[in-house]
């Protein structure tokens, strides 16, 4: 498939999806959305990739939806937009590679989304998070899902309804951001995160992802008993017996390592 909105590159074990439309502020048009579906899905099924970086061109990350296709339109066509937007929210959470965003300038309404939704996130100085809907007459409700679940109820509904700029340190203390760099060091900071990542096999990384979200909004016990389950599928596992064995032997040389 040949992307006209976004970018797609591998330097294996890191994937790197670039929204490419800055003119556009990056908006998540119906085209653009598709192609990062179609990017996620393929890069999931590449065995050499184990993290994948989520990252914009220009001054912006994201400034959400494509806001001309939601006007002097159909319910169906409005419908369309938000279902493909949510299935492609979905494959972040559900594909087995971590995914990281790597956010600078704005990240606003579904771009904020975007970015709460990242496996993890890092930031530069200059960025800044709001979910503004609210000030057009759109309540935020998509990306009430992804910021209710990554920072307090508390700050989550004053980001919805003042619709107000959190900056990156302050979204940072509340959770939505993993690690604030100077905007000149972003790309180097997320990759550097992105190979401490990739040091663990793929593997094992696809199961601890697919575990965390599985049992992380479950009662105690039953987190405990899946989590239970889980670890020990994962501990018959070759990579698994070959890591043990090789911490046992102090052998750094992991087979898992190089791929």
């Amino acid at each position: 498939m040949i992307y006209e909105e976004i970018r797609f590159s591998s330097d294996a074990p890191i994937g790197r999806l670039t929204l490419a439309n800055p003119a556009k502020v990056n908006a998540l048009s119906k085209k653009m959305i598709g192609e990062i579906t179609h990017a996620l899905n393929s890069a999931a099924e590449n065995e050499s990739i184990k993290v994948i970086i989520i990252d914009a061109e220009g001054k912006n990350f994201c400034a959400g939806h494509y806001l001309p296709e939601l006007v002097n339109t159909g319910v169906k066509e409005v419908k369309d937009i938000f279902d493909e937007c949510t299935r492609m929210m979905e494959l972040i959470h559900t594909i087995p590679q971590p995914v990281i965003g790597q956010i600078q300038g704005i990240a606003t309404a579904a771009g904020c989304q975007l970015a709460a939704w990242c496996d993890l996130v890092v930031a530069s100085e200059d960025a800044r998070f709001a979910t503004p809907g609210v000030r057009i007459g759109l309540f935020c409700t998509t990306p009430m899902v992804a910021i209710s679940r990554a920072i307090g109820r508390k700050a989550a509904m004053e980001m919805l309804v003042t619709g107000r700029f959190f900056p990156a340190e302050e979204a940072k203390a509340l959770g939505l951001v993993n690690r604030v760099v100077p905007l000149e060091d972003l790309t180097a900071a997320t990759e550097k995160l992105a190979r401490e990542i990739a040091e663990a096999s793929r593997f094992t990384l696809s199961i601890g992802k697919q575990a965390f979200y599985a049992q992380v909004d479950q009662e105690d016990e039953k987190a405990f008993q899946f989590a239970k389950h889980t670890i020990v599928m994962n501990a018959m596992a070759e990579d698994a017996q070959n890591g043990i064995q090789a911490f046992l032997d102090k052998n750094p040389d992991v087979t898992w390592k190089n791929r």
